[in-house]
């Protein structure tokens, strides 16, 4: 009976091994995981195309010959004033304003795959933090069943006793037993989650799979304290999602100007040296204007079809917001309820549950309750102790996705 007592306390007092911790996973994923590499490569590739946009067109040199009489080269070069050979070079040169605005859309494009580049690293780490707690609930719930295990093993060796002197029926021996091969089947189904959640961790971690990683270490979920508004605010400011979309309308508005600018004309620069031969040398200086005014219809097109995707680019704003405010009501609303639920079960379904199964096991051995009683007892501390760890994993993802939402640090993350 005393080791029965002794199993009994190891239920709720199992201790977790200290191995795995969640802040060099973090470091590390932003270092390897290939969606994060890959979004800010992407990022650099779009810092250097404002230079390229802004730049001038290629200058252009152009050399040839003019003969008379013949297509033979230099034909009657020096003798006719219509012969020559020389060189001439074009410079095209856009509107003022549509090289500067070209670049600022470029620019706008680059902050938007900044503000990509930092939600990839969001994404990352949420899945990162959401499989490590969840391979340190999976180790939590491990214990408590083993432990429970342990418990029914001791109940089955007092039946035995109590059915040798008669004090027990056969059938209580064989409900203990059914029992234990119960746990082994949940015991089971949290190992193969012990091994995915590694391999979802190796994954995100650019690690060969079947790397081993350990037990996570235990950390106490925070207490809730959080203000919906504040969390609003802190999503309007800090959201990648939402400063990515700002980019996108400020680059739609800029591409709204340069296609108003599409009246204006662009122009080219020419300059040339021609050789006479024995006659005075040529040169040629040439000015060419574009007349856009001339194609107003497909000027007037492009400054409907930005507009229209200015607006789509704001819509979408407002339908990115939308979303966000939706997500972040439901995960407040999910992490609220969590904690209530699990305060509850810590503050009284599992004192009570405990109190109950203590004072019924004096009670089996003297014969005062039936075995099913102390069997319901000692069940229900189980499920009330599992369920806590479970209602607790809940309210940690909950917080863990407001993190991704907000861009704060909402659950302790350790050394």
């Amino acid at each position: 009976m005393r080791a029965f007592i002794l199993g009994l306390t190891a239920l709720w007092t199992a201790g977790a091994e200290e191995r795995l911790a969640l802040r060099p996973l973090m470091q590390e994923a932003l270092r390897a995981n290939p969606e994060v590499l890959a979004a800010r490569k992407r990022y650099e590739a779009a810092t250097h195309r404002p230079a390229r946009e802004s730049a001038l067109p290629d200058t252009m040199i152009s050399g040839g010959y003019a003969s008379t009489g013949s297509p033979r080269p230099l034909a009657n070069l020096g003798t006719d004033p219509v012969a020559n050979i020389g060189v001439m070079i074009t410079q095209e040169l856009p509107g003022p304003g549509k090289r500067g605005l070209r670049g600022e859309i470029a620019e706008r494009e680059a902050d938007a795959e900044f503000q990509q580049y930092q939600a990839a690293q969001l994404s990352v780490l949420t899945r990162v933090k959401s499989a490590w707690h969840r391979l340190g609930a999976a180790y939590d719930l491990l214990d408590i069943l083993r432990s429970t295990q342990n418990l029914v093993q001791e109940t089955v060796k007092v039946t035995e006793v109590r059915y040798a002197a008669g004090q027990a029926a056969q059938q209580d021996i064989f409900k203990a037993q059914t029992q234990r091969a119960a746990l082994d089947l949940r015991l089971e189904r949290l190992r193969q989650e012990i091994r995915s959640r590694e391999a979802e961790l190796n994954a995100l971690l650019a690690r060969q799979p079947g790397t081993p990683l350990g037990r996570p270490l235990p950390v106490p979920a925070p207490e809730f304290r959080l203000a919906l508004a504040e969390l609003m605010n802190a999503a309007q400011k800090n959201s990648p999602e939402l400063a990515r979309e700002r980019k996108r309308i400020e680059r739609e508005e800029l591409s709204v100007n340069l296609a108003r600018k599409g009246l204006q004309p662009d122009y080219a620069v020419s300059g040339g040296y021609f050789n006479m031969g024995r006659m005075a040398d040529m040169y040629q200086f040439r000015v060419d204007i574009t007349l856009p005014v001339f194609n107003r219809g497909r000027v007037r097109s492009e400054v409907a079809e930005r507009s229209a995707e200015l607006t789509a680019a704001r819509r979408g704003f407002e339908a990115a917001g939308q979303t966000i405010a939706f997500r972040l009501q439901e995960d407040y609303r999910a992490a609220e309820t969590s904690r209530k639920i699990l305060d509850l079960y810590r503050d009284t379904l599992i004192p009570q549950a405990r109190l109950t199964l203590e004072s019924s096991i004096p009670a089996y051995s003297q014969g005062k309750v039936e075995f099913l009683t102390l069997l319901n007892n000692l069940l229900a501390v189980l499920e009330y102790e599992t369920t806590s760890r479970e209602e607790e994993l809940n309210y940690v993802l909950a917080l863990v996705r407001l993190e991704e939402l907000t861009a704060l640090e909402l659950v302790e993350v350790g050394a």
